[in-house]
């Protein structure tokens, strides 16, 4: 009789990508604890949570969420965590247009580094601030049609749409790694990317 102890728990990582304050850290610690703190410090290299998910079917995988540093300086670091990936936040601020067209620059480093089995979602954050709207939903909508990857428009601040874009993210992750039973995502302990397949989203 197999020891229950011997099992190994899926983990599967996801990176949050963007510009320096489009509100990263601010998006996963709505999504980990549902709070919201504006007033923070940035992000220094990079950090991570863990979060157990349970899924539709009963079944609970263990989530590691990298939050990186969006400063220049720091994405030399930040393209050493891409590779072990299974899935990837590209997040800008809709108040702030240069972290919109920063985005082409985070999709290259993603093209260059990851699997095509990875999932990628494309994030405009501060939905809240209408007011000081640079970057219209439009404008995302045309640019998810463009590099094809899923587009959520949240508030980390009011809490809306962010667990649904994890959820979301995180049902097409596991479903993606699971098509492949030798490869269904990263085991505890061993977090060696284990092989390519096809593009998830």
């Amino acid at each position: 009789m197999s020891n229950s102890k011997d099992k190994k728990e899926n983990l599967y990582k996801i990176l949050l990508l963007g510009d320096w304050s489009v509100g990263k850290t601010c998006f996963l610690m709505r999504y980990i604890d549902n709070t919201f703190n504006e007033i923070h410090l940035s992000t220094i290299g990079m950090d991570y949570k863990l979060k157990d998910v349970t899924l539709e079917n009963g079944k609970t995988v263990k989530i590691q969420i990298w939050d990186t540093a969006g400063q220049e300086r720091y994405k030399s670091i930040s393209k050493s965590y891409v590779k072990g990936a299974n899935g990837i936040f590209l997040i800008y601020d809709i108040t702030n247009k240069a972290s919109f067209e920063g985005i082409r620059n985070w999709i290259k480093q993603i093209k260059e580094q990851v699997s095509p089995r990875v999932c990628v979602a494309l994030v405009a954050n501060k939905i809240d601030d209408k007011e000081k709207e640079e970057v219209s939903s439009e404008d995302g909508v045309k640019l998810s049609n463009e590099i094809k990857f899923p587009f959520y428009q949240v508030s980390a601040k009011e809490g809306i749409g962010v667990n649904e874009c994890f959820d979301e993210l995180i049902k097409q992750i596991v479903k993606n790694y699971e098509s492949a039973p030798m490869e269904s995502g990263q085991k505890l302990n061993n977090q060696k990317n284990q092989g390519q397949a096809s593009k998830c989203c």
